[in-house]
Parts: structure tokens; C-alpha cells; sequence
């Protein structure tokens, strides 16, 4: 999973052990990436929310009214994607003295927050990013009106979107917050379990 291979002890091998290190990680942010996580989910929220119109605006418009889960879907979507996207923002140089083993503040370029998977390998890396857009990409179908949709019409028709496809937008929704919130967790977990070494 590492780039270096860090103590075995470091190494998340179980889910269960993903949450705690990717809380370390977030709790060493600087205030940087907190703006670029908040800059991020106001983006995602609207990217989301406008076309979908679950916030109402003039340009779009819903001929079904949005569900009560839409406005939580469509707020965790945002707020999961915001700190997912925040994990690719390059970081300031730190002093020497300011980095230890492990520590997510490595200088630019050779460690977390590099732009390289988040202090994990390419490969996994890769993975985290499919599933952050997949789940993004759920989570705008998730909460959009259901005979709007046109590919779901041209599909099912539009009594086939009401009867088929409005039952299963929770279960996108479901799909879309667990993906994203996987993607996030991996990622902020690989900044402190894959400290790269340093000379």
C-alpha cells in the first residue's frame, strides 16, 4: 500500500483501523486545506445541487419534489467530496525540525499531500479516485428528479422512472455517501500509515 515500506504496525490492514489514522491525518491539516476542503464542498454542493434543482434556483426546475433524504444526501455528498478533494492540494514546505516519522506535514513533493495518492501508491491511489467519482456521480443521480433524467426516460419511459427508478435513488444515495466516504478514509489514512523516509 506504501510507497516506503513503513513498520507493519503502520500499515492499515483492517477497515477498522482506518478511521482513527485518517482523524490524525485531518487533525494535522493546516488551515490551507481546510479552506480548500470548505472552497471544494461549496463547489460540489452546487455542482450537485443546482442542475438537480434540490436547491432551488431559475434556471432548473424538478417535476418531482425532492425527497426529505435529498437535502442530507446531497449535504454529505458535498462534505465527504470537499475533504476528498482537499487530500490532493500540495502542501507548504515544512521546516525540518517540524516533521517526524509519520508526520502528514512532509515537504512538497516528497510525501502526503503531494499529489501522489495521498501518501499511498499509485495503484491505490487510482482506486480511491474511481471510487470518489463514482460515488460522486451516484450521488447527483441519486438526487435528481427521477423524470428528469433524460437517459433514465429514453430507458424506462417515465412510468418506469416513478415506478423503477425513483425506488432505488436511496439506495444510489446509500451507495454514493459509503463510496466517498471509503475513498476519504483511504486516502487521510494513507498520509500517516505511508510516511515517506526521509534522507
Amino acid at each position: 500500500m506504501c510507497r516506503s515500506a513503513p513498520h507493519p504496525s503502520r500499515t492499515p490492514r483492517r477497515s477498522s483501523s482506518l478511521l482513527p489514522l485518517a482523524l490524525r491525518a485531518v487533525a494535522r491539516w493546516p488551515a490551507s486545506r481546510w479552506g480548500a476542503s470548505a472552497g471544494a464542498a461549496v463547489l460540489t454542493f452546487l455542482a450537485v445541487g443546482l442542475p438537480t434543482a434540490v436547491v432551488p434556483n431559475p434556471l432548473f426546475s424538478r417535476s418531482v419534489p425532492t425527497p426529505w433524504w435529498g437535502y442530507p444526501s446531497l449535504a454529505l455528498t458535498a462534505v465527504l467530496a470537499g475533504l476528498l478533494l482537499a487530500t490532493y492540494v500540495r502542501r507548504a514546505p515544512a521546516g525540518p525540525d517540524a516533521a517526524g516519522p509519520g508526520d502528514a506535514s512532509a515537504p512538497a513533493g516528497t510525501g502526503p499531500g503531494d499529489g501522489s495518492a495521498g501518501g499511498v501508491d499509485g495503484a491505490e491511489g487510482r482506486r480511491s479516485s474511481r471510487a470518489g467519482a463514482v460515488g460522486a456521480v451516484l450521488g447527483f443521480f441519486a438526487v435528481g428528479c427521477p423524470v428528469c433524467n433524460k437517459l433514465v426516460l429514453l430507458a424506462l419511459g417515465t412510468s418506469g422512472a416513478l415506478s423503477i427508478w425513483q425506488p432505488l435513488q436511496p439506495l444510489l444515495a446509500v451507495v454514493s455517501v459509503a463510496l466517498l466516504a471509503v475513498a476519504t478514509v483511504r486516502r487521510l489514512a494513507g498520509e500517516v500509515a505511508c510516511p515517506v523516509a526521509r534522507a
